[in-house]
Order: C-alpha cells, then sequence, then structure tokens
C-alpha cells in the first residue's frame, strides 16, 4: 500500500521517514518531489568493466544550466538527504521531466528499509535537454512492508552505499567480486 500525504507527514513526525531539506509545498497526495543537486558526474572511461572500480569526474551545474546530450551516462544526486526505517521507498521520474526525454534512473529506483542518504541518479536523454540544479526532478512514493526487517540496510555488511554524500556515487559492482 503507498502511503498518502497525510501518513507522509505523520511518519515524519514519528522520524520513521525522515526529508531534509523538507517543504510541505512539496508533498503530493501519495509523494513528496525531490529536486537535482548541484554536483553531477561521469565515468572518465568510455568502457566501463563490472569488475574493477569505474573512476569519475565530478562538475558542479553551472547557473546557466547544463545541456545534456544522447548517448552519455550522467550520475546526479537528490538535493534532498532522506532517511526510511519503516517502508520501501521508490523514486520515480517526475512526468514533466519524461516529457523532456530525460530518464532519472536506469534500473535502481527502489530504495531498502535503512537507507539513509542523498540518492544517485542514472540520468540519461534521448534529445538534447538543459538542466539545472534545483530543479524538481523526481518523486519518492512510500510503500508498508508486510512484517519487520531483519537486517535494515544501514546495518548489512554488503551495503555499498551507506556513506553519505551531496555527490552522485558512482557504480560499486566491482565490490561484489572481491
Amino acid at each position: 500500500m503507498i502511503l498518502s500525504d497525510k501518513q507522509i507527514l505523520t511518519e515524519m513526525r514519528k522520524r520513521t521517514i525522515v526529508i531534509k531539506p523538507f517543504n510541505r509545498k512539496y508533498l503530493g497526495s501519495n509523494s513528496y518531489d525531490v529536486h537535482l543537486g548541484e554536483w553531477l558526474a561521469m565515468y572518465k572511461d568510455e568502457i566501463l568493466d563490472a569488475k574493477r572500480h569505474n573512476e569519475v569526474h565530478y562538475f558542479r551545474i553551472p547557473k546557466e544550466g547544463l545541456i545534456l546530450v544522447p548517448s552519455k551516462l550522467y550520475l546526479g544526486v537528490t538535493k534532498e538527504y532522506t532517511e526510511t526505517h519503516r517502508h520501501v521507498p521508490f523514486l520515480e521520474g517526475k512526468s514533466s521531466i519524461g516529457r523532456l526525454g530525460i530518464d532519472i534512473h536506469a534500473t535502481a529506483g527502489k530504495g531498502d528499509i535503512g537507507f539513509c542518504n542523498t540518492w544517485t541518479l542514472e540520468i540519461s536523454v534521448r534529445q538534447p535537454a538543459r538542466i539545472y540544479a534545483g530543479m524538481p526532478i523526481g518523486q519518492l512514493i512510500y510503500f508498508e512492508v508486510n512484517g519487520e526487517v531483519e537486517i535494515p540496510y544501514y546495518k548489512k555488511r554488503t551495503a555499498k552505499y551507506t556513506k553519505r554524500s551531496i555527490k552522485p556515487v558512482e557504480s560499486m559492482m566491482w565490490k561484489n567480486f572481491q
């Protein structure tokens, strides 16, 4: 079951959902709008290897915006830091973003209970599109879970994305091969 706006606010008062910064005007009927942070990253190498650490270079989105081009992968980050302790968060692109031909995630739209961080976005475009830091980019939707979680994400030994960051985080797939 998806949480309503009233239930999201109730869970925030209980601190089972944390959104920082939070602004009531971005709370939808059953979602919360998140915004693009100021940092992007791109992989340094043209060919990526799942078995090794693929390094990225970081850059800020200029005030006048940045034109994204097709066939390139950009790692972005949400301005908002979130925590979820009893619900499963899903991040979806806003329909207005999709109508500009911008995808904000390739496969990583679901968070785990115990995920406490900003969200890294895997951004791609179908045609050139200008983006801006701070623009609405996606919506968080929260689902109830049936039963108790044995080990939350931040306590899992195998969790790879627990270090808090205001910058996008590159793939840590290579750690699965160690």
